[in-house]
């Protein structure tokens, strides 16, 4: 179904993908390349259990196959934009007809990928859905104190200086200041940086936001990152 492995082009921290695709490989593949790329994704395998989870679930977008059981693509799309959800979708289909692409553009889907695909266009058409249903609406630069995260370019500096980070931290200093101000507790950040469920026995969040206070606190005035004692961390200029 893919013509190349998962490359990371990061995704921002909190945005939520639905892959609705019945073919087990597939599915797993593009859950796990799309996490692995900084989105929170959640997989249907069938189409009644996609429109259920779309209508619940309020996604960012949605990547729909067109030949599903239960209810095929088309029909989860009209469901879908009947009940008011106007979330972008992406289509996937082995059937490369031009009656099967105006079909899904007038249903009101936003693109359209056939099968075999390369990753990295997929990953690329879900960027530039993404900024196009975001345009205008959310700040491409995050600010705290002299802080600055470059969302577009993907750059972090502090005074000036610019601050080298992985993807999983550049995630993470993300969800913090775009909740500044705000207790987070290491469930909510496991669930959005790393798509997973808060295990209490693991210090994987701890080490992580140890790391980050070090690469942009350390040596600056004032520290950012405060750990709140039994609740988690919250990101301010003065400690809570």
């Amino acid at each position: 179904m893919w013509q190349d492995g998962p490359t990371l082009i990061h995704g921002r921290a909190g945005m939520k993908i639905l892959i609705v695709e019945d073919e087990p490989k597939t599915g797993d593949y593009l859950r796990q390349g799309l996490s692995e790329a900084g989105f929170v994704t959640d997989l249907a395998r069938d189409g009644r259990d996609g429109l259920e989870q779309a209508r619940e679930g309020r996604y960012d977008l949605l990547i729909l196959d067109v030949m599903l059981p239960g209810l095929d693509g088309w029909q989860v799309l009209a469901g879908l934009r009947r009940a008011g959800v106007e979330s972008p979708v992406l289509f996937l289909t082995a059937r490369d007809q031009v009656e099967d692409r105006v079909k899904g553009l007038e249903l009101g889907a936003d693109d359209y990928l056939v099968k075999p695909f390369a990753f990295t266009e997929l990953l690329a058409r879900v960027r530039s859905l993404l900024r196009r249903g975001r345009a205008g609406l959310e700040p491409t630069l995050l600010k705290l104190a002299d802080l600055e995260l470059d969302l577009l370019r993907r750059r972090a500096a502090r005074a000036g200086r610019r601050i080298d980070l992985t993807a999983k931290e550049f995630a993470l200093l993300e969800l913090f200041l775009r909740r500044q101000g705000e207790v987070l507790p290491r469930g909510l950040i496991a669930s959005q940086v790393w798509d997973m469920n808060f295990d209490s026995d693991t210090n994987v969040i701890d080490v992580a936001v140890r790391r980050l206070r070090i690469k942009m606190d350390e040596g600056f005035e004032p520290r950012l990152i405060h750990t709140v004692r039994g609740m988690g961390y919250v990101l301010e200029e003065a400690a809570p």
